[in-house]
């Protein structure tokens, strides 16, 4: 009798073992992984600067390792805030790995450093199936992406620990249409908190630096429904062979998504990470932030 073999789930639970030694490493040495995760032209490039920039300015030992196809364009634009900046090309792969993340961090990271934020390649898609380790898993859009990104993309922002919208300061410019986002947003991933930001005018400042240091820290973290679902059917197809206790991963496979890159990697269907952190938020409890700090729900 032939044994069909998902070699895609395969290759996914391989990278979340490295993820979780990765994430023990590197948790030895007191640094906490950022994974910012969005569409090519979102501002996150802009976002990250600022916040490295202000980290810089609290005396917050940071550093980043920004990821593209080609050109080092946003490592140069990212070293002008004084951090430490590693640029890595994928020649062509759509998402970062946790090896490629361990091996660049090699003889390269700073030892005193507190966060490493990492900007994964402009993709929606790849990125959201691969863990890299990370405390803190962010999905970024833009207003002018359209108010529709979390349900087109219900795998990146329905995984993602925080959801901030960049570029705030042209909502009412492009009609942004604010209420069907957040209610886009609550579907995927119920009591996530929505910050919004503008690196124009300065709107949401320092929110990101301060929900990645208290993560870093040991605080709440919210976690989606979606990674204990999946982690549920993982668990469920007897493929985890280990237990993290601080994050709980999982993948899903949706058959309507087709997907190709290069570099021998073939996704028939979408495949979804889970993660999440020891203590969540209760369902459906939603945090907005706007420019006063002030949180609605």
């Amino acid at each position: 009798m032939c044994r069909v073999v998902d070699l895609q789930q395969a290759v996914l639970a391989k990278n979340d073992q490295c993820a979780r030694r990765l994430r023990t490493e590197l948790g030895a040495l007191g640094t906490a992984v950022v994974n910012l995760l969005s569409s090519p032209g979102s501002g996150k490039t802009a976002l990250l600067e600022a916040e490295l920039a202000l980290a810089k300015e609290r005396s917050v030992p940071v550093a980043a390792l920004t990821a593209d196809l080609a050109t080092e364009n946003d490592a140069r634009r990212l070293a002008r805030s004084g951090a430490p900046v590693k640029q890595v090309l994928t020649d062509g792969l759509c998402h970062l790995e946790a090896h490629m993340l361990g091996a660049h961090l090699e003889g390269w990271l700073p030892e005193d450093t507190r966060l490493l934020f990492v900007e994964n390649v402009g993709n929606l898609v790849c990125p959201a199936s691969y863990d890299l380790g990370e405390t803190l898993r962010v999905a970024l859009a833009a207003v002018t992406e359209g108010e529709d990104k979390p349900l087109k993309y219900p795998t990146a922002f329905g995984l993602a620990h925080l959801v901030v919208v960049t570029k705030h300061d042209l909502a009412r410019a492009v009609g942004f249409d604010e209420a069907a986002f957040l209610a886009g947003v609550r579907q995927v991933n119920p009591g996530v908190e929505v910050v919004f930001t503008s690196a124009r005018d300065g709107e949401g400042a320092g929110v990101l630096l301060d929900r990645a240091l208290a993560a870093r820290e040991g605080g709440t973290v919210h976690q989606p429904v979606m990674a204990r679902q999946l982690a549920t059917e993982r668990a469920a197809y007897g493929y985890d062979q280990e237990h993290d206790h601080a994050h709980d991963h999982g993948h899903a496979h949706d058959h309507d998504h087709g997907h190709e890159h290069a570099h021998a990697h073939e996704h028939p269907h979408e495949h979804a990470h889970a993660h999440g952190a020891d203590a969540h938020q209760p369902a459906g409890h939603e945090h907005v932030h706007h420019r006063d700090g002030a949180a609605a729900r």
